[in-house]
């Protein structure tokens, strides 16, 4: 059993120092999934990569019973709090207090940002939720691949699916969102 499952055990139990000595030992690997999440994002995000670890860590040992099982559950639920930063970042920058609708958009971006397709992070969450009640193992499979940013191999393993089952899974949700979406998949 690796340290990193023992400390997962621990803090299920209610044991704050093992909650505590948890964050050294997954703090890179949350870190360079949150910096891989991020570069997906549209110019101008404003939340980085530590504030998005930070975040998600401490909703993650704040919760009363997280029930997690093993590393890959942990990772699982530490994509779905990144998921939800990142909506509620979406929400509040669509805000009409924060300017609704509109884009920022430097000078020296201007061009650049004219032709690229809007990013909606809000149309995806809802996509995404609409995919969970049709199958939530493939929508689980699309927060770990595109939230956290695990490769297929990882992901399948966090899931207890083989390569080829989720290799299948995930293209099934790619044409599933890409025909929910749009031409904004």
């Amino acid at each position: 059993m690796s340290a990193v499952t023992r400390l997962l055990d621990a803090a299920a139990g209610g044991d704050p120092a093992a909650a505590a000595d948890l964050l050294p030992l997954v703090y890179d690997e949350l870190r360079r999934l949150a910096a891989a999440r991020l570069a997906h994002e549209s110019p101008g995000q404003t939340l980085q990569a530590t504030a998005l670890v930070h975040e998600a860590y401490l909703r993650l040992v704040g919760a009363a019973d997280p029930g997690w099982t093993g590393r890959g559950h942990f990772f699982a639920a530490a994509a779905e709090a990144m998921r939800r930063i990142l909506v509620d970042a979406a929400r509040a920058k669509r805000a009409a207090k924060r300017g609704g609708a509109c884009v920022r958009v430097t000078l020296a971006d201007a061009a650049v940002a004219a032709e690229l397709p809007p990013d909606d992070l809000l149309d995806l969450d809802a996509a995404l939720d609409a995919l969970a009640a049709e199958d939530a193992e493939k929508a689980a499979l699309v927060r770990l691949r595109f939230f956290a940013g695990l490769p297929e191999a990882e992901a399948a393993a966090c899931l207890g699916l083989s390569r080829a089952t989720a290799s299948r899974h995930w293209a099934y949700a790619r044409a599933w969102l890409h025909d929910r979406l749009g031409a904004n998949p």
